[in-house]
């Protein structure tokens, strides 16, 4: 079974051990500790999990880090005044807001209100402009994570079909841009589809490279795939189980149990995909301390 799973963990703590060795030189060599600063609103218990977990990286690496907690009823321009003030500081090379915010406060307002060059999201529209036009910018994370997990298993996605469910701003758009470039682990004949696709089928069945990212539990089956297929599964959902302590498991937007038989490889949700949304958060805030990128 191992040799056909792609295991995130790996491949993360292999980008963290180079980034701890990186963050090293940087501090003695030019006096520099990368800094991450995170807006938590509200008291999701996900985005406190995806916090801590980001936090944590920090630590491990040798990263700063700065966290400002907010109540659900804080106002926008609270959150817009701490942006500005972080904008502005010299020693904060990354600002991150985690999503989703309460209904008061306008997203895209907040994203937009950060520094091109401290986005180590890539959720700004300059960092999305730049990834369409093939220039250097932050990569929004996941996607990015995606491209090393194939360099790291050297599947070269040059020449492939690959099929992308799910548009988000988040996944599917930059993914889609990431490999129809015309560069190395890209090149790909890329076919994106969504809610309203018909016969969607049609189209998964001939992905040699199937990228799974619409956030419904289980949803592609056995029947979706060719024998053969790359599958990325992007996907965390949360099930009921009750002979969990929690209550509850993850599981991807891919039914694993039908799909791993026909798969050539395949991501294990947890364990896959996510680890390295982390670790790329981290490269860009380490890019973003070693100004890797003139803004």
């Amino acid at each position: 079974m191992e040799n056909k799973l792609i295991e995130g963990k790996i491949v993360s703590d292999f980008i963290k051990e180079d980034l701890k060795i990186k963050t090293a030189a940087l501090k003695q060599e030019k006096n520099i500790t990368p800094c991450l600063a995170v807006i938590l609103v509200g008291e999701d218990p996900a985005s406190k999990v995806y916090v801590n977990g980001k936090i944590k990286a920090c630590e491990e690496i040798g990263y700063k880090s700065i966290v400002k907690d907010l109540p659900d009823t804080t106002r926008e321009e609270e959150v817009l005044s701490i942006i500005e003030e972080w904008n502005e500081n010299p020693e904060i090379h990354g600002i991150l807001v985690q999503l989703p915010l309460p209904h008061q406060i306008n997203e895209t307002k907040v994203l937009l209100k950060i520094k091109p060059s401290k986005d180590v999201d890539g959720f700004h529209p300059e960092n999305v402009g730049r990834l369409v036009a093939g220039l250097p910018g932050f990569i929004s994370c996941t996607p990015a994570g995606i491209i090393e997990l194939m360099k790291f298993y050297k599947i070269n996605p040059s020449g492939t079909d690959v099929v992308i469910i799910g548009r988000s701003n988040i996944v599917g758009k930059p993914m889609l841009n990431l490999l129809y470039q015309k560069k190395e682990y890209a090149n790909a004949t890329v076919t994106i589809c969504h809610t309203a696709t018909k016969n969607l089928q049609y189209y998964t069945k001939n992905a040699d490279i199937l990228i799974a990212a619409m956030g419904t539990p289980k949803f592609v089956k056995g029947d979706f795939v060719k024998d053969g297929v790359i599958v990325f599964d992007v996907g965390v959902n949360r099930i009921p189980d009750a002979t969990k302590k929690s209550g509850y498991r993850l599981v991807g937007d891919v039914d694993f149990d039908e799909v791993f038989p026909k798969a050539a490889k395949i991501t294990p949700v947890p364990g896959g995909v996510g680890p390295l949304t982390i670790a790329m958060l981290m490269t860009n805030t380490f890019k973003s301390a070693n100004q890797e990128y003139n803004y």
